[in-house]
């Protein structure tokens, strides 16, 4: 069965060839996510292994969080960007999630995280997950789970009011544009928990902070961040 299996697979390949959304070239197998090049080249940040890292400034003064890091950088035009495109716009779930995997690995690497008792994605509006068919954050958050073998929480907040988009908004717009549009459902689920809130990427980080005031509201234990990618300005 094994070579009819093979069979059919490379003839699938030969009309749909398997694409690397990362550079475009083909891949070996329909396993793979990304190329071999392609993930050699990922511009991972070493994040996780630091405190005051540049991520954990983003929230100094302004909510307490317990650990935060980004796992890779991204800049215009990279590989970064075009597997973050795949993601949320060409309904490539399977990219959130082997990268979210790539990501846990790294935080099992460190102390910093292993406190962890839940994940908390970074929830949509329902319009907006039902129009792309799934939150990509909480794609993310499934690798990483699987990584430390800890849950993902996804009906412990929702986001009650769809926000704008935070594309070229200054640090003050974004925060008026998400502020109090997060409301705790499940509050006993979190009491007393060391949580990881997760998303795609992080600019100024209004979202996550508004996010994060949220859960700390109803007696959660603590709060850490993690983002898929940091913007480098």
């Amino acid at each position: 069965m094994n070579w009819l299996r093979n069979a059919s697979t490379g003839i699938t390949s030969l009309f749909f060839p398997l694409i690397c959304p990362g550079c475009g070239n083909d891949l070996q197998s329909s396993d793979d996510q990304i190329c071999i090049s392609c993930f050699h080249r990922l511009p991972v940040t070493e994040f996780h292994r630091h405190s005051a890292n540049p991520v954990e400034k983003i929230f100094w003064g302004r909510v307490p969080i317990q650990s935060a890091c980004s796992y890779l950088y991204f800049t215009s035009q990279s590989i970064v960007q075009h597997l973050m495109h795949e993601l949320k716009y060409n309904g490539n779930k399977e990219v959130g999630v082997f990268l979210g995997k790539q990501m846990g690995l790294s935080l099992a690497e460190t102390d910093r995280f292993n406190s962890l008792e839940g994940i908390i994605p970074l929830p949509l509006h329902p319009k907006r997950e039902k129009e792309r068919g799934y939150n990509q954050a909480a794609a993310i958050a499934e690798g990483i789970a699987g990584m430390l073998g800890i849950e993902v929480m996804e009906d412990v907040i929702i986001r009650n009011m769809e926000t704008r988009t935070q594309t070229k908004k200054s640090r003050v717009e974004r925060w008026e544009n998400i502020e109090g549009k997060f409301k705790i459902v499940n509050a006993h689920r979190i009491e007393k928990r060391r949580v990881l809130l997760v998303d795609d990427v992080i600019t100024t980080g209004a979202t996550l902070e508004s996010c994060a005031q949220a859960i700390l509201s109803c007696t959660a234990l603590s709060v850490s961040i993690a983002t898929l990618a940091y913007t480098l300005k």
